[in-house]
Protein backbone atom coordinates (compact mmCIF):
# COMPACT_ATOMS: atom_id res chain seq x y z
CA UNK A 1 0.00 0.00 0.00
CA UNK A 2 1.23 3.20 -0.95
CA UNK A 3 2.48 5.68 1.97
CA UNK A 4 2.93 9.35 1.45
CA UNK A 5 6.22 9.16 2.87
CA UNK A 6 10.03 9.57 1.33
CA UNK A 7 12.07 7.87 3.65
CA UNK A 8 10.77 4.08 2.95
CA UNK A 9 11.16 2.72 -0.73
CA UNK A 10 8.14 1.63 -2.38
CA UNK A 11 7.20 -0.02 -5.95
CA UNK A 12 5.73 3.33 -7.39
CA UNK A 13 7.05 6.63 -9.34
CA UNK A 14 8.63 9.36 -7.09
CA UNK A 15 5.57 11.32 -8.73
CA UNK A 16 2.81 8.64 -7.59
CA UNK A 17 -0.47 9.38 -5.27
CA UNK A 18 -3.40 7.19 -5.17
CA UNK A 19 -6.47 7.63 -4.58
CA UNK A 20 -6.81 8.99 -1.10
CA UNK A 21 -5.00 12.04 -1.97
CA UNK A 22 -7.97 14.55 -2.88
CA UNK A 23 -9.42 13.41 0.16
CA UNK A 24 -7.75 15.74 2.58
CA UNK A 25 -8.44 18.31 -0.22
CA UNK A 26 -10.15 21.35 1.19
CA UNK A 27 -11.92 24.56 -0.79
CA UNK A 28 -11.73 28.36 0.53
CA UNK A 29 -10.85 27.69 4.64
CA UNK A 30 -9.46 31.11 5.01
CA UNK A 31 -12.31 33.12 2.78
CA UNK A 32 -14.04 35.48 4.62
CA UNK A 33 -17.96 35.99 3.79
CA UNK A 34 -18.78 39.52 3.44
CA UNK A 35 -22.48 41.16 3.92
CA UNK A 36 -23.30 43.94 1.60
CA UNK A 37 -24.77 46.21 4.92
CA UNK A 38 -21.06 45.98 6.09
CA UNK A 39 -19.09 46.44 2.90
CA UNK A 40 -21.38 49.45 2.85
CA UNK A 41 -20.88 50.66 5.75
CA UNK A 42 -16.88 50.51 5.20
CA UNK A 43 -17.08 52.20 2.03
CA UNK A 44 -18.14 55.42 4.08
CA UNK A 45 -14.41 56.35 4.70
CA UNK A 46 -13.64 56.12 0.69
CA UNK A 47 -16.65 58.59 0.40
CA UNK A 48 -15.42 61.16 3.24
CA UNK A 49 -12.16 61.54 2.17
CA UNK A 50 -13.28 62.28 -1.58
CA UNK A 51 -15.72 64.71 -0.06
CA UNK A 52 -13.25 66.36 1.65
CA UNK A 53 -11.25 66.95 -1.24
CA UNK A 54 -14.25 67.73 -3.58
CA UNK A 55 -14.92 70.34 -0.50
CA UNK A 56 -10.92 71.44 0.06
CA UNK A 57 -10.94 72.23 -3.67
CA UNK A 58 -13.93 73.85 -4.00
CA UNK A 59 -12.95 76.57 -0.84
CA UNK A 60 -10.08 77.08 -2.68
CA UNK A 61 -11.71 78.33 -5.95
CA UNK A 62 -14.37 80.28 -4.01
CA UNK A 63 -11.43 82.12 -2.26
CA UNK A 64 -9.72 82.15 -5.86
CA UNK A 65 -12.82 83.88 -7.34
CA UNK A 66 -13.26 85.80 -4.31
CA UNK A 67 -16.84 84.19 -3.29
CA UNK A 68 -15.39 83.55 0.03
CA UNK A 69 -13.35 85.98 2.05
CA UNK A 70 -10.76 84.53 4.42
CA UNK A 71 -12.19 86.18 7.31
CA UNK A 72 -15.19 84.46 7.55
CA UNK A 73 -13.78 80.88 5.60
CA UNK A 74 -11.52 81.50 9.47
CA UNK A 75 -14.66 82.12 11.34
CA UNK A 76 -16.64 79.30 10.00
CA UNK A 77 -13.31 77.03 10.43
CA UNK A 78 -12.94 78.08 13.98
CA UNK A 79 -16.65 77.72 14.88
CA UNK A 80 -16.69 73.81 13.56
CA UNK A 81 -13.58 73.04 15.29
CA UNK A 82 -14.90 73.81 18.45
CA UNK A 83 -17.73 71.55 17.72
CA UNK A 84 -15.46 69.16 16.63
CA UNK A 85 -13.23 69.07 19.71
CA UNK A 86 -16.15 69.13 22.20
CA UNK A 87 -17.95 66.39 20.24
CA UNK A 88 -14.63 64.06 20.32
CA UNK A 89 -14.31 64.36 23.81
CA UNK A 90 -18.36 63.63 24.70
CA UNK A 91 -18.41 60.56 22.02
CA UNK A 92 -16.39 58.44 24.29
CA UNK A 93 -17.26 60.82 27.47
CA UNK A 94 -12.75 61.47 27.53
CA UNK A 95 -11.80 57.80 28.42
CA UNK A 96 -9.79 58.78 25.33
CA UNK A 97 -8.10 61.83 26.54
CA UNK A 98 -7.43 60.31 30.36
CA UNK A 99 -5.96 57.27 28.73
CA UNK A 100 -3.55 59.46 27.16
CA UNK A 101 -2.75 62.03 29.72
CA UNK A 102 -3.59 64.94 27.24
CA UNK A 103 -4.76 68.13 28.92
CA UNK A 104 -6.57 70.70 26.88
CA UNK A 105 -4.21 72.87 27.52
CA UNK A 106 -1.48 71.25 26.03
CA UNK A 107 -4.52 71.32 23.26
CA UNK A 108 -4.69 75.05 22.99
CA UNK A 109 -0.87 75.55 23.41
CA UNK A 110 -0.58 73.27 20.66
CA UNK A 111 -2.94 75.35 18.27
CA UNK A 112 -1.66 78.52 18.93
CA UNK A 113 2.01 77.51 18.63
CA UNK A 114 0.80 75.93 14.78
CA UNK A 115 -1.53 79.73 13.81
CA UNK A 116 1.19 81.68 15.17
CA UNK A 117 3.89 79.42 13.27
CA UNK A 118 1.57 79.59 9.99
CA UNK A 119 0.40 83.10 9.92
CA UNK A 120 4.61 84.27 10.71
CA UNK A 121 5.47 82.13 7.84
CA UNK A 122 2.41 83.06 5.08
CA UNK A 123 4.27 85.58 3.63
CA UNK A 124 6.96 83.17 2.38
CA UNK A 125 4.17 80.27 1.64
CA UNK A 126 2.71 83.07 -0.56
CA UNK A 127 6.04 83.69 -2.52
CA UNK A 128 7.37 80.27 -2.30
CA UNK A 129 6.36 79.34 -5.46
CA UNK A 130 6.86 82.50 -7.89
CA UNK A 131 9.20 80.80 -10.42
CA UNK A 132 7.07 77.80 -11.15
CA UNK A 133 4.05 78.37 -13.80
CA UNK A 134 0.59 78.04 -12.38
CA UNK A 135 -0.64 74.91 -14.82
CA UNK A 136 2.84 73.25 -12.72
CA UNK A 137 1.31 74.19 -9.89
CA UNK A 138 -2.35 72.79 -10.71
CA UNK A 139 -0.58 69.51 -11.60
CA UNK A 140 1.60 69.01 -8.90
CA UNK A 141 -1.49 69.97 -6.29
CA UNK A 142 -3.73 67.47 -8.35
CA UNK A 143 -1.19 64.53 -8.41
CA UNK A 144 -0.33 65.31 -4.21
CA UNK A 145 -4.10 64.94 -3.69
CA UNK A 146 -4.60 61.98 -5.60
CA UNK A 147 -1.79 60.38 -3.77
CA UNK A 148 -3.31 61.45 -0.37
CA UNK A 149 -5.60 59.34 -1.38
CA UNK A 150 -4.36 56.42 -2.60
CA UNK A 151 -2.13 56.30 0.21
CA UNK A 152 -4.75 57.14 3.36
CA UNK A 153 -5.31 55.26 5.87
CA UNK A 154 -8.88 53.52 5.53
CA UNK A 155 -8.59 50.77 8.06
CA UNK A 156 -7.31 48.22 5.65
CA UNK A 157 -4.28 46.11 6.96
CA UNK A 158 -2.08 47.09 3.73
CA UNK A 159 1.99 48.19 2.79
CA UNK A 160 0.27 50.81 0.85
CA UNK A 161 -1.25 52.63 3.72
CA UNK A 162 0.81 55.57 5.13
CA UNK A 163 -1.03 58.21 7.07
CA UNK A 164 2.09 60.16 7.20
CA UNK A 165 2.85 60.44 3.74
CA UNK A 166 -0.76 60.74 3.07
CA UNK A 167 -0.85 63.80 5.41
CA UNK A 168 2.37 65.35 4.05
CA UNK A 169 1.25 65.19 0.13
CA UNK A 170 -2.24 66.86 0.99
CA UNK A 171 -0.42 69.89 3.21
CA UNK A 172 2.10 69.71 0.00
CA UNK A 173 -0.84 70.35 -2.20
CA UNK A 174 -2.61 72.70 0.23
CA UNK A 175 0.56 75.13 0.23
CA UNK A 176 1.24 74.83 -3.75
CA UNK A 177 -2.35 75.97 -4.08
CA UNK A 178 -2.54 78.66 -1.25
CA UNK A 179 0.71 80.27 -3.49
CA UNK A 180 -1.96 81.00 -5.75
CA UNK A 181 -3.70 83.15 -3.65
CA UNK A 182 -4.00 86.97 -3.72
CA UNK A 183 -2.82 88.09 -0.47
CA UNK A 184 -0.83 86.11 2.30
CA UNK A 185 -4.23 86.22 4.49
CA UNK A 186 -5.34 84.09 1.87
CA UNK A 187 -2.43 81.63 2.25
CA UNK A 188 -2.23 81.84 5.75
CA UNK A 189 -6.12 80.48 6.18
CA UNK A 190 -5.96 78.06 3.10
CA UNK A 191 -3.26 76.00 4.91
CA UNK A 192 -4.91 76.20 8.55
CA UNK A 193 -8.31 75.21 6.63
CA UNK A 194 -6.41 72.07 4.88
CA UNK A 195 -4.78 70.95 8.40
CA UNK A 196 -8.37 70.77 9.81
CA UNK A 197 -10.09 68.74 7.11
CA UNK A 198 -7.20 66.31 6.32
CA UNK A 199 -5.59 65.81 10.00
CA UNK A 200 -8.68 66.30 12.47
CA UNK A 201 -11.50 65.42 10.73
CA UNK A 202 -10.39 62.15 9.79
CA UNK A 203 -9.54 61.56 13.60
CA UNK A 204 -13.29 62.86 14.25
CA UNK A 205 -14.08 60.25 11.79
CA UNK A 206 -12.45 56.87 12.76
CA UNK A 207 -13.99 57.76 16.40
CA UNK A 208 -17.53 58.61 15.38
CA UNK A 209 -17.28 55.29 13.02
CA UNK A 210 -16.14 52.93 15.96
CA UNK A 211 -18.47 54.76 18.85
CA UNK A 212 -21.32 55.28 17.27
CA UNK A 213 -22.00 53.93 13.82
CA UNK A 214 -25.30 55.32 13.13
CA UNK A 215 -24.37 58.69 13.68
CA UNK A 216 -20.96 58.24 11.68
CA UNK A 217 -23.74 57.56 8.58
CA UNK A 218 -25.12 60.64 9.42
CA UNK A 219 -22.08 62.56 9.49
CA UNK A 220 -21.26 61.06 5.94
CA UNK A 221 -24.20 61.30 3.99
CA UNK A 222 -24.47 64.96 4.90
CA UNK A 223 -20.98 65.76 4.23
CA UNK A 224 -21.46 64.08 0.90
CA UNK A 225 -24.84 65.98 0.35
CA UNK A 226 -23.01 69.44 1.28
CA UNK A 227 -20.09 68.41 -1.10
CA UNK A 228 -22.56 67.41 -3.88
CA UNK A 229 -24.60 71.17 -3.55
CA UNK A 230 -20.65 73.15 -3.37
CA UNK A 231 -20.00 71.21 -6.90
CA UNK A 232 -23.28 72.24 -8.09
CA UNK A 233 -22.84 75.85 -7.86
CA UNK A 234 -19.41 75.46 -9.81
CA UNK A 235 -20.02 73.07 -12.51
CA UNK A 236 -23.63 70.69 -12.85
CA UNK A 237 -22.08 68.32 -14.83
CA UNK A 238 -18.83 67.97 -12.29
CA UNK A 239 -21.63 67.37 -9.50
CA UNK A 240 -23.83 64.73 -11.51
CA UNK A 241 -19.98 62.75 -12.38
CA UNK A 242 -18.76 63.15 -8.86
CA UNK A 243 -22.65 62.09 -7.70
CA UNK A 244 -22.42 58.90 -10.08
CA UNK A 245 -18.53 58.34 -8.45
CA UNK A 246 -19.53 57.98 -4.75
CA UNK A 247 -22.61 55.90 -5.61
CA UNK A 248 -20.29 53.68 -7.83
CA UNK A 249 -18.08 53.33 -4.52
CA UNK A 250 -20.95 53.16 -1.98
CA UNK A 251 -23.27 51.07 -3.56
CA UNK A 252 -22.09 49.05 -7.12
CA UNK A 253 -18.69 48.01 -5.49
CA UNK A 254 -19.43 46.13 -2.85
CA UNK A 255 -22.09 44.56 -4.83
CA UNK A 256 -19.33 43.61 -6.97
CA UNK A 257 -17.37 42.21 -4.38
CA UNK A 258 -20.27 40.18 -2.77
CA UNK A 259 -20.76 38.77 -6.20
CA UNK A 260 -17.09 38.21 -6.77
CA UNK A 261 -16.51 36.16 -3.31
CA UNK A 262 -19.00 33.71 -4.85
CA UNK A 263 -16.37 32.80 -7.58
CA UNK A 264 -13.18 32.22 -5.02
CA UNK A 265 -11.83 29.34 -5.40
CA UNK A 266 -8.72 28.94 -3.03
CA UNK A 267 -7.66 24.99 -2.80
CA UNK A 268 -5.78 23.66 0.76
CA UNK A 269 -4.14 20.53 1.07
CA UNK A 270 -1.54 17.97 1.60
CA UNK A 271 0.91 19.95 -1.57
CA UNK A 272 1.14 23.10 0.65
CA UNK A 273 4.07 24.39 2.00
CA UNK A 274 4.93 22.55 5.65
CA UNK A 275 3.77 25.15 8.89
CA UNK A 276 6.29 24.52 11.36
CA UNK A 277 4.49 25.20 14.49
CA UNK A 278 6.72 23.72 16.95
CA UNK A 279 8.45 26.66 19.15
CA UNK A 280 12.32 26.69 18.01
CA UNK A 281 13.31 29.92 19.90
CA UNK A 282 15.46 27.38 22.25
CA UNK A 283 17.75 27.25 19.22
CA UNK A 284 18.03 30.51 18.43
CA UNK A 285 19.87 31.58 22.39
Amino acid sequence: RWQKVLYERQPFPDNYVDQRFLEELRKNVHARQYRYQAVVFQSGAVVQQLCSVCVFVLTWWYMDAGVLSPQGLFGAALVSSLLGYVLFDAVDGGAERRASGRTRWADLKSTLVFTAFTYGFSPVLKTLTESISTDTIYAMSALMLLGHLIFFDYGANAAIVSSTLSLNMAIFASVCLASRLPRSLHAFVMVTFAMQIFALWPMLQKKLKARTPRCYVGVTVLFALAALAGLATVSSVGAVLFASLLLAISCLCPYCLIRLQLLKDNIHGPWDEAEIKEDLSRFLM
